[in-house]
């Protein structure tokens, strides 16, 4: 055999991240190289890959830059640049010439065990006609690909990668179907009501909250982007619908099930339109859990917090008020006073056994009740609806008899809104009969929580403890030095517990009750 020191350089390529995993194409492209490169007495130096689509900009491809950048450092090596095929090296019949060309200019010759190049009149006709067909390939399959997917948005179904919260499922009926994730998908949920209830004032807080579950997916650094909860709060798959503006599919049912309703999806759009009610500082921590919930006698405002260290070294947790032209601005007050008799607060208002039992009877004869409203609910549902699709209609024919672009696009703007509200409709509809949930479960939390306000606070996270002052406190508490809260502004249902329960009450006997009228004479005639 004759023995050459030529040395070569392989390239390989695959369209997508998901066949490096789920093919062998890079391997058995690899050892073809290498079989070509035995055969004709090449020494192999390096294997680069890709596994990005051959169309766009070669040097968007880390493999094909690195593989130039071997051959710029070592130009007077004269490699032989090795690849299985003409579509391995580009897809794109304007691309592919710059390309080779990049390769020839370091003195590099491209060679391929499934083409023979030619520098004749009919070699290049011959390559670029390869090149064209490659590249009307590529052309079709994207094609086809946006075609399968707006066909299978139209239907009713995710088309893209699963969202985080979702997993796909293959069925028999509907092929691939989103299905939750557990337990991602149930703090998403969590997530989204808090937020549409106030519990999370700002995405900040909401932030906080997904990265304060672990099983929560994270970045490397454990953090979790604000662009993301941007995605998650205002992505409609959530709420069961689908749709994809850049492929003219407009938002629709979903045939999988959202973890959210659709009117909380749109409570939770029009607070993230709106503005935050308390926006979270960047130094939130979880030292001060009733900072800017407790506030000062003087001046109004909410009490911060801060750590102070004394001479031994030892530290101490301090709330005060650092508001300026304050009296009582720097003068501190312990964080285990203030929050010790906020705690004696929660204790007595902690509703003994009778209490709950007797509100859990109520919530469960008022659920009940629901049901003799039904079917008066659900014709008025369908009037409004009978309602918007003749606005639709309306508003479609007005379009069409306009020539203003402005007023179209007024006019989009305008059907898109209705849309919306026939699609909220439609959800009010299918719920309409059934409760979202039973009543065990529905209710359930919310008992738990009245009937022990205290043990939340005391054992919970921290996300919980601040969701025990929301849920208590209508306003922020006045503290007064020396002398401690002032009388606080209860939530409905404690003020309810407390009115009808704090009391001993009797019916009113059925004799008639006569008020005391000493020193009183009324004169009566005697006949």
């Amino acid at each position: 055999m004759k023995e050459s020191n030529q040395k070569a350089l392989a390239y390989c390529r695959v369209s997508s991240a998901k066949q490096t995993t789920d093919g062998s194409g890079l391997t058995s492209q690899e050892h073809r190289c290498r079989q070509y490169a035995e055969q004709n007495h090449y020494e192999i130096e390096a294997v680069y890959t890709d596994d990005v689509s051959g169309r766009g900009d070669y040097k968007k491809r880390r493999g094909i830059v690195a593989l130039l950048n071997h051959l710029k450092e070592n130009k007077d090596c004269n490699y032989v640049v090795i690849f299985d095929d003409l579509k391995r090296l580009s897809r794109d019949f304007e691309q592919y010439p710059k390309v080779k060309k990049a390769i020839k200019s370091f003195g590099a010759v491209i060679e391929s065990p499934n083409y023979r190049f030619d520098d004749t009149l009919e070699g290049w006709f011959s390559e670029n006609v390869n090149v064209l067909v490659g590249d009307m390939e590529a052309r079709q399959i994207a094609r086809q690909n946006l075609q399968k997917k707006t066909a299978r948005l139209e239907a009713g179904y995710h088309a893209f990668n699963a969202p985080v919260g979702f997993k796909f499922v293959q069925t028999k009926e509907h092929g691939n179907l989103l299905f939750r994730d557990e337990p991602i998908a149930s703090i998403i949920t969590e997530a989204y009501e808090g937020f549409a209830s106030g519990r999370f004032q700002t995405k900040e807080e909401v932030r906080y909250f997904l990265e304060g579950h672990p099983q929560f997916p994270k970045q490397a650094s454990g953090k979790i982007g604000n662009g993301r909860v941007d995605k998650i709060l205002t992505n409609p798959i959530y709420a069961g619908y689908v749709g994809y503006k850049p492929y003219g599919v407009e938002l629709r049912k979903g045939k999988h099930e959202g973890l959210v309703s659709y009117k909380l999806f749109q409570r939770v759009q029009e607070r993230l339109k709106g503005r935050a009610y308390a926006p979270t500082r960047k130094n939130l921590n979880e030292d001060f859990v009733l900072r800017g919930s407790v506030c000062c006698e003087e001046c109004g405002n909410a009490f911060t917090g801060a750590w102070s260290r004394s001479c031994t070294g030892k530290r101490y947790a301090y709330y005060m008020c650092q508001t300026r032209k304050c009296s009582l601005k720097g003068k501190s007050i312990r964080r285990e006073v203030l929050e010790g008799e906020f705690e004696e607060l929660l204790k007595q208002r902690t509703p003994s056994k009778e209490q709950i039992d007797t509100l859990s009877v109520m919530f469960e004869k008022l659920w009940s009740h629901q049901a003799t409203v039904v079917q008066a609910r659900h014709k008025l549902l369908s009037r409004d609806i009978a309602s918007i699709e003749r606005k639709i209609e309306s508003a479609v024919d007005t379009m069409m008899d306009t020539d203003s672009l402005t007023a179209k696009k007024r006019i989009e703007s305008r059907i898109e809104s209705l849309e919306s509200d026939k699609l909220l409709l439609e959800e009010k509809i299918a719920n309409c009969g059934r409760p979202i949930r039973p009543f065990d479960e529905m209710y359930r939390t919310a008992l738990q929580f009245m009937a022990k306000p205290y043990e939340t606070w005391a054992f919970g996270r921290y996300e919980e403890r601040k969701a025990v002052v929301k849920l208590v406190l209508t306003e922020r508490m006045t503290y007064v030095r020396n002398q401690g809260y002032q009388t606080p502004d209860f939530s409905l249902p404690f003020k309810m517990l407390d009115g009808f329960c704090a009391h001993k009450n009797k019916m009113v006997p059925r004799d008639r009750i006569e008020l005391p009228t000493r020193g009183f004479s009324i004169l009566c005639s005697t006949d």
